[in-house]
Parts: C-alpha cells; structure tokens; sequence
C-alpha cells in the first residue's frame, strides 16, 4: 500500500484491457444521461446510426460512406469520452483490489471484560460488533478497528500505510486507536470495537478509492451548468438550421439543404464535446493522485477546496514536533559537576519507561558515557511520579535522588532543609524563555541542576512552511502551551501566526472566524480534542496514528501521519483546478477554430458564396465535415493522458497563471485544430475517402 507499490504506468496494460471492456459497458442511456454534453453526442450517434440503415436502403439523404463515417466516428467520440472515465474509475479500482488483498476473515479473542486475565472466546471477526471487547498479543493480526483500553506494543501498519517501521500503540492519549488488518509485534492489548461489520476503516478505504461516495463539486457543477447550458444553445441553433436552410433554398430556387447527417456533425462539432468528455477523468483522477501521496479523501470535494485553501491550522504535539519532550542538555546548579548531575538524572530515570525518562538515559550516555544500570542490583526502589507530588526519583543504599517540576524540588529541598540557588532559579526561567520544559534533579537536600525538555521540531518542516507561504498559504500552530512556550516553538518552526493555551472549542472558534472572512481553512490533527476543528475546516486532514474520532471527524486521513502532507494535498488540489481550467479553455478555443472548417462547408449547397471562407483550403464539403469530426474524436484520445497525469502545479501568482493558461491552452486550441484537419482533410483526399 505504498505510494511507490501503488503508482502504476498511466496506461498499465491490465488498466487499458478494463477500461476498453467498460466504454463499452457504459453504452446505455442511464450511463450516458449523466454527462449531458456527451449525452446530446450519444444521441447524434443513434440518430446517424439510423439515417446510414435509412441510406442503405436506398432513401437515405446522403451517401451510405458518408453517413456511415459520420456515424462512425461519433460513436468513437462517445466510446473515448467512456474510455477517459472508466481509464479514471479503473486505477481506483485497481487500488481497492490491493486493498482487498489485505481484509481478511481473522480470528479474535473475544473477552467478557476489560482486561488480560478475562476469560477468552475465539470467534471469526466477521461475528465481532461495535463495543466488543478483544484481545490482542504479540504475532496476532488485529481483527477490526478499535480503541485501546489497556496495554502498550509495536504494530506493523505496513499493510495500510506502507510504512515498513512499526509504530507505538498504547491506551490514553493521541496514539489509542488500531486498524483491522494490522498485525501486534510484541506486548499485547485489549481493544474495544469501535466498528460494526463492513463499517471499518479499511471497509471506507475501499468505497473511497472505488469513487463510490464520489459527489461533484461546486465549481465542478457549475462548469456542468455552463456546458449544458453552451451544448442547449448550440442543439437550438442546429435545429432551426434545417428549416432556414430549406426556406432558403426554396427562395432562391437552386441549392441543395442542408442535411441532418450534416447538422448532426456540425452539432457535435461545435459542441463543448472535449472537455465535456474529459471532465469526469479530470475529478476521479484527481481522486486518484491523491491516493498515490498515501491519503485517502472521503470526496472530490475535500480535493477540490484544497486547491483554494488559503489559511492552514496545525496541531503542535505530534504534528509540528515529535509529540514527546526529550532531554537535550544538563544544566547543573553552582558547584555541580555536569557528570554529577547527568549520573543523578539517570539513575531516577532507569525505570522511567516515559520518552522523557528514556531521553535522559540516553542523553547521560552519549555526553558523559554512562551506561544504563539494572536498578535492582544496585538495590534500588524506583519512586514512581504521582500527581501530588509531581516528582518521581530512585531510593538507593544512602542515597535519595528525585526529579520534578521546579516548585515540586523546591518544596522538597525545603523540607530537608536545603536551599534553592538563584542560578537555578535562572536556568529555570531561561528553559522556560526559549519553549523548553525545566526539569530540577535534587538529592537530598541540595539541587543538583536542571535538565532541559524540549519538544522537538520535525526536521525539515520549516522548510516545508516556507513552501506553503510560497503558495500563498498562511500557517497557524494550535496548542495547548502556554503563549511564552508557543512563541518559541513557533519561531523555530516558522509558521506565521499561533494560537496558544488552546481549547477544543477555542480552536473550532478561530476556524470559524477564518471562515467568517471568506476564506478557505485547512486543519491538520490527530487527537479527539481536535476532532470539532476537524469537523468545521474546509479540509480536515486526520493523521491515521490518531484517534478514531479525529479521522471520523475529518474528511480526509492521511495514511503516513505526515503534518507537511497538506503540502501535497494542496497542491494536488490546485492541479485539479488548473487541469480542468486548462482544459476548459482548449476546448472553447478549439471549438471557435472548428467554426472555420464546418460552417461554410456545411452551408456551401444552399450559400455557394460561402466557398470564399475556406480559408484552410480543405478540398471538398464533405471531406472538411468529415475531417472535423474526425479531428473532434481523436483530440480527446490525445488529451487523455494530460487528464489523467494534470497540468503541473507551479507556485506563480494568479495573474502569471491566467496568462500561461491563455498562451499555452487558449493559443493551442486555437491553432491545433487549423493543422489537424487540415492534415486529416488531406489523408482523406490523397486515400479518396471523401
């Protein structure tokens, strides 16, 4: 399920061999009836279809070659426009499949009660529901997703994220939640079932990836209006031609009418039949680039509204930083000797199982080579922290060392008669200053030092907020911190603004206040106190080591757990739009070059004078009809892979956009079809087809 497994050659030859069965599958009118544009095209087909089985039998209104290769070429029009979408629809089904391959029927050890030692019943996870509780060891694979209760292990999530490094899983916090299909390295958990049957995330993934939940956008509908609206326009105007084309003629006494193979032609020719062709590809493939960055969105709509998103919200812990404080430096009080201090602090943290208690073992051994020592030989009580005293340590022979919050130390000293140095009372404040967390160790009564906690930045994320103000997109860090410690970390991870000493409701707030502005928010998160904000954005990105509620809440999951995703996911999004723009503007530019070819040959019979406007020289009335219809089907086949693969995405100012947009796609489908029929017109002549 990587993104390097699951990134196949745009025309993987199984891909082509489904998506040809399927443009022939979607000949039926409720298949067609839900692209009007491409509709009024299948409607021209049948219609041809009929006037070439009328001229086979000797009544027909032109030749059977000619109709036949009008009908012929309409019908091929349709099955690309099929094709394009089933090319689209088949990689996300390509992907369910290999999702498939990871849901199986395992089983599970159901228990009566919320603990190891309950008594245990193995049943199929088919027959596990919603708030069942189970059990789940080291080797066992994890029958359905769920919420852990109790324990801690390792779990290889390979067969969703595609990450190869196991992941931590423990109750409480941000990291509680497990999937089905996974599989418990060492340790064990007891679960409780957070979904029924064919309701789990793994059950989701697949309907998202297969397009099933796919609904069009807003933009996206209102470009459907607008080529429905252009495609009514144009059938009104075809229509009436047929009856001003016979009063003509009847006038002037000489000249033939127009015919409806001809105006079938001239219709589908005119109409906005390329991008109305290529307009599904462009949304489900968008869908699908998605998939391939390791996100999976619950609709097209989340991808499109990440294109305008302009305001991005980012939880601190475990997105901006690592998620847990580690120790970087000892700070040891006057007359302390930094060995001192270090050989203190790691003998209160020897059975500290915090990451901040295994920071500082390892910190005192990388700077002064002190190796971890088994606490029970060296006839050690470990003191476990506790909320009223805030301070945990280690008893030894002779000795009593503690480690906890400033004023817990301070408090203790004092107890034992000690004083507290105002060095230290610096050192303190300074960690706090620079958004550290100070840590005292004291022994007896005498304050040894401090050492500094640090929640640590991801490396390279300033760099990837740089990007995103590049793009125009401003970066807020939400946390919990207080506005001292905010400000500090998000100097050193250079996001633009901060929400500090942040509450659930606080944070769903300021998102509707961004909102308020008529601006576009994006929210990245993993905790159930995130959920609401997750909720509310225009584009809520849950990462998958979050807890159930944040990804129910969100309307896309980020399967790596990456905080600099968005970055993909934004771009991605502004990809869509300018692919279906780019597109929408070579289409209505081609369309107006058609004008040249068709209508004066369309109406050289009953306006002969019309024969001055061949200006591309095209050697007779049919074959320039012809050669525009031709030429009308074989550009959605060339325009395909740029649906499929999208214009690329620059960070340019709208105005430079707009102006490439114009040159490139306005000029391109402006000229290519002057040299494409042309060239078609002149392979139909030189093999006398027309």
């Amino acid at each position: 399920m990587c993104a390097k497994t699951r990134s196949r050659p745009l025309f993987d030859p199984p891909l082509v061999r489904r998506a040809v069965l399927d443009a022939f599958l979607k000949l039926t009118p409720a298949c067609q009836v839900r692209n009007p544009v491409m509709f009024t095209v299948y409607a021209g087909s049948i219609l041809t279809t009929i006037l070439l089985i009328q001229s086979l039998t000797g009544h027909g209104e032109a030749s059977p070659g000619f109709t036949g290769a009008i009908a012929c070429w309409l019908w091929f029009t349709v099955l690309f426009a099929n094709f394009a979408e089933a090319m689209a629809e088949g990689r996300g089904k390509a992907q369910a499949d290999s999702l498939r391959k990871a849901k199986k029927d395992l089983p599970a050890k159901k228990l009566d009660e919320a603990s190891r030692d309950a008594r245990v019943t193995v049943v199929s996870s088919a027959e596990l529901r919603k708030d069942d509780l189970f059990l789940v060891e080291a080797g066992d694979a994890i029958p359905c997703d769920g919420e852990i209760l109790e324990g801690i292990a390792s779990v290889d999530e390979s067969a969703i994220t595609g990450e190869s490094a196991p992941v931590i899983r423990e109750a409480g916090g941000d990291r509680s939640a497990v999937t089905g299909g996974t599989k418990v390295l060492s340790d064990w958990l007891v679960v409780r079932g957070t979904a029924e049957p064919g309701q789990t995330f793994l059950d989701r993934m697949i309907a998202m990836v297969e397009g099933a939940k796919r609904r069009k956008t807003p933009n996206e509908i209102a470009l459907n209006i607008l080529l429905a609206a252009l495609t009514m326009i144009f059938l009104v105007v075809c229509v009436t031609l047929y009856p001003y084309s016979a009063f003509a003629v009847g006038q002037a006494g000489h000249g033939s009418v127009i015919t409806v193979t001809v105006l079938a032609a001239l219709f589908v020719c005119l109409a906005p039949t390329t991008i109305g062709g290529l307009l599904s590809a462009i949304g489900i493939a968008g869908m699908d680039r998605l998939i391939a960055a390791n996100v999976i969105a619950m609709s097209g709509r989340a991808v499109e509204a990440a294109g305008d998103v302009d305001v991005l919200l980012l939880d601190k812990t475990g997105t901006i930083t690592l998620g847990n404080r580690q120790a970087t430096e000892f700070l040891p009080a006057p007359g302390v000797e930094p060995t001192e201090l270090a050989d203190a602090a790691q003998l209160s943290s020897l059975a500290d199982e915090t990451p901040e208690g295994r920071s500082i073992v390892v910190l005192a051994k990388e700077r002064f080579g002190l190796r971890g020592r088994d606490i029970h030989e060296l006839g050690a009580h470990f003191v476990p922290f506790t909320a009223a005293t805030r301070m945990s340590g280690v008893d030894l022979p002779g000795r009593s060392i503690r480690k906890g919050s400033p004023d817990a130390i301070e408090a203790y000293v004092a107890e034992a008669g000690g004083g507290f140095p105002e060095a230290v009372r610096e050192a303190v404040r300074r960690v706090a200053k620079d958004g550290g967390t100070p840590l005292l160790v004291a022994e007896e009564g005498k304050v040894l030092g401090t050492v500094w906690l640090k929640d640590i930045v991801k490396g390279g994320i300033k760099e990837r907020f740089a990007e995103l103000r590049r793009m125009g997109i401003k970066t807020v860090m939400v946390t919990g911190d207080n506005p001292l410690t905010a400000a500090a970390i998000a100097a050193e991870a250079g996001v633009d603004d901060f929400l500090a000493e942040a509450r659930p409701e606080t944070k769903l707030q300021r998102i509707r206040d961004i909102q308020a502005e008529g601006r576009l928010v994006a929210m990245t998160g993993d905790g159930t106190n995130d959920a609401p904000a997750l909720a509310q954005a225009d584009v809520g990105v849950a990462m998958n080591t979050g807890t159930q509620a944040a990804k129910e809440a969100g309307n896309m999951v980020d399967l790596d757990s990456s905080p600099t995703k968005l970055l993909e996911i934004v771009a991605i999004g502004k990809q869509l739009l300018m692919t279906r723009g780019a597109l929408t503007t070579f289409s209505i530019a081609n369309d107006i070059a058609k004008y040249f070819a068709i209508i004066p040959a369309a109406f050289v019979g009953t306006y002969p004078a019309l024969a001055a406007l061949n200006i591309m020289g095209l050697k007779t009335p049919q074959s320039a009809i012809l050669s525009a219809v031709i030429f009308n089907a074989l550009i959605i086949v060339c325009l395909i892979p740029l649906a499929l693969k999208g214009v690329r995405y620059r960070a340019v100012g709208a105005a430079r956009a707009l102006r490439d947009n114009l040159l490139i796609y306005g000029l391109g489908g402006l000229v290519t079809p002057f040299i494409g029929i042309k060239l078609i017109d002149m392979l139909l002549s030189a093999l006398h087809l027309a």
